[in-house]
């Protein structure tokens, strides 16, 4: 996403947790920083929030830590927001808030954390959406992350499957980047599902992902009983977002590695 936005002239900050990590985003032309959310900051958040728009992308890791750590994260960053010059936020989340309700699911289905398969992110999305309307707000719920490097074959290798008949919902790589960069230029506010519009189902999708790259083909079962599942809606997005996926098929999907 930094790349993509230096390449159009955006001026671009960025942060790492790691000074290793730093020094990749400086050799990069990025102006970065290293910064931990333990929940709270370890470091003084001006400099990095001195900026237009900020774009909050952080893996919502809870283990140890517990569901409220994210939120408790989010509400930091969120406390120092009013104080900055920022005009627009941007929340990645995941499609992991939906229940599979074995239908089609959309924004409007999960408002509030008890509607939630994953409350925690909601009460991030909320304390973020809270920052309107003195700023643009856009909460971005994004499906699985698939393309380049990450391909559905190599994490099914050789194992037992029971959900072929599921439809999958994925996001390429190139789209998700595509798509926040429209949101950035065209201001978009709100909450939306970025997922390929196609929802073809696991088996298809991983018996040609290990045909094309070589992957030992999984065993393909019959659930014991059914299995839930949910199909992501993206018309609020298409309809809404002056923006054409690259990728609208999972089985069309752009990989570039094969077995390591």
């Amino acid at each position: 996403m930094a790349e993509y936005l230096l390449s159009k002239g955006y001026q671009v900050k960025g942060s790492a947790t790691s000074s290793d990590k730093v020094s990749v985003l400086k050799r990069q032309g990025i102006e970065a920083y290293q910064l931990q959310l333990n929940p709270a900051p370890t470091e003084d958040l001006d400099v990095l929030l001195k900026a237009d728009i900020l774009l909050i992308n952080i893996p919502p890791k809870a283990g140890k830590q517990g569901n409220e750590f994210h939120p408790e994260q989010i509400r930091h960053l969120t406390l120092a927001i009013p104080q900055s010059p920022i005009k627009h936020v941007i929340y990645v989340s995941s499609t992991s808030v939906y229940p599979e309700l074995k239908r089609t699911v959309i924004e409007d289905d999960v408002n509030e954390p008890q509607q939630s398969a994953a409350p925690a992110l909601v009460e991030a999305e909320q304390l973020v959406l809270a920052l309107a309307p003195g700023r643009t707000v856009t909460v971005l719920r994004c499906a699985g992350l698939m393309g380049y490097n990450r391909i559905p074959g190599k994490y099914v290798a050789g194992r037992t499957v029971d959900s072929g008949a599921v439809p999958v919902n994925y996001l390429h790589r190139d789209d998700a980047v595509g798509i926040l960069a429209a949101i950035i230029q065209q201001k978009m506010a709100g909450t939306f599902n970025a997922v390929a519009p196609e929802h073809p189902t696991r088996e298809a999708v991983y018996r040609k992902s290990c045909a094309d790259f070589g992957y030992e083909l999984p065993t393909f079962v019959e659930p014991e009983k059914p299995v839930s599942f949910k199909i992501i809606g993206s018309e609020k997005l298409l309809n809404e977002l002056d923006y054409s996926f690259r990728f609208s098929n999972p089985l069309s999907f752009f990989y570039q590695s094969g077995p390591k």
